[in-house]
């Protein structure tokens, strides 16, 4: 089962990935226009707060997951 963190995490870890592979001459002309053209509307970290925010059982942490 993966946790509202992970989720987060792995979007934040593709977002670098992608970003990394935009700017990697070693790699192909064609796949880091690719990296650029998902990039271009990709959650950057203050969307992903605000989803952290608005969806705390989906892109939360723990702390988030209390209820009083």
């Amino acid at each position: 089962m993966t946790l509202p963190y992970e989720r987060r995490w792995a979007i934040n870890n593709t977002r670098q990935f992608l970003v990394d592979l935009q700017s990697d001459l070693s790699a192909p002309e064609a796949v880091r226009k690719e990296a650029s053209r998902c990039l271009k509307h990709y959650p950057g970290d203050y969307h992903m707060e605000e989803a952290r925010k608005a969806a705390p059982e989906v892109f939360g942490d723990w702390e988030d997951m209390k209820h009083d």
